[in-house]
């Protein structure tokens, strides 16, 4: 490639192919980032469910527990008062007989709630694990094919690269200047002349400029409308151009 404008052409193609690889992503690394978001969320739940489940498990269990003592010392307490001797102890054993019951009535009442809340609670926990799963087993596809289109994408994307690197330092600085900061407004920041107008905005370009184009072709002309760097409609950009590199 003897003149700037051709190298410029070739790098304005091999930026373009990239962009398409690029964009074969399309939205898919922020699906990728919203799943793991669901994912880890989904998992946060789980972990809390099993956690108060076996924060209420372990109530339950020292509960019955509790009720089953609670019950032996009413009936030891119930043949006691059978054999007292006076009415004063007689009454001190059914006060503590009242206060047993009560004791049980209390515990039993708070152990029926929370094992409704332990039933609900499991139930919950099956639909947690089964949205857990199903997210996690949409973030692998995720995954899988990001993985299999970067697989497909790596040899190709390797050589436009290599040309890149081949063909930027060919180019003169200013060039280089332009064309990178062009790039911050269009991902196309050379096109071509066609039908006398810029292929970017589709302004048309003064004929005086289309010749200078034509006839310097180691120096740069802009789009007087979109600033894009102008490229003669005779250059042929296509496969055989990159390579050339």
């Amino acid at each position: 490639m003897e003149y700037q404008l051709h190298r410029v052409a070739a790098l304005a193609l091999i930026d373009e192919r990239l962009e398409e690889l690029h964009e074969e992503f399309g939205d898919l690394p922020q699906k990728v980032k919203d799943k793991e978001k669901r994912v880890l969320n989904a998992k946060t739940m789980v972990e809390e469910t099993k956690d108060i489940l076996e924060k209420l498990k372990f109530f339950v269990s020292n509960a019955k527990n509790t009720l089953t003592e609670l019950k032996a010392q009413e009936e030891t307490l119930s043949k006691q008062q059978f054999a007292v001797r006076n009415n004063k102890e007689f009454d001190a054993i059914t006060s503590e007989l009242a206060s047993v019951k009560q004791s049980q009535d209390q515990l039993s009442t708070q152990l029926s709630k929370e094992i409704v809340k332990e039933d609900n609670l499991t139930k919950l926990l099956v639909e947690q694990e089964a949205t857990y799963k199903l997210e996690a087993t949409e973030l692998k596809e995720l995954e899988k094919e990001i993985r299999e289109l970067s697989i497909q994408q790596d040899d190709e994307v390797a050589v436009l690269y290599a040309k890149r690197d081949k063909v930027y330092p060919t180019i003169d600085a200013k060039i280089v200047h332009d064309y990178v900061r062009i790039r911050t407004f269009h991902k196309d920041a050379a096109v071509q002349i066609k039908r006398n107008s810029c292929s970017g905005c589709f302004s048309s370009i003064p004929s005086q400029i289309i010749v200078e184009v034509r006839n310097n072709l180691n120096t740069t002309r802009f789009c007087e409308n979109c600033g894009r760097i102008i490229i003669p409609e005779e250059f042929v950009i296509d496969d055989e151009l990159l390579n050339s590199i």
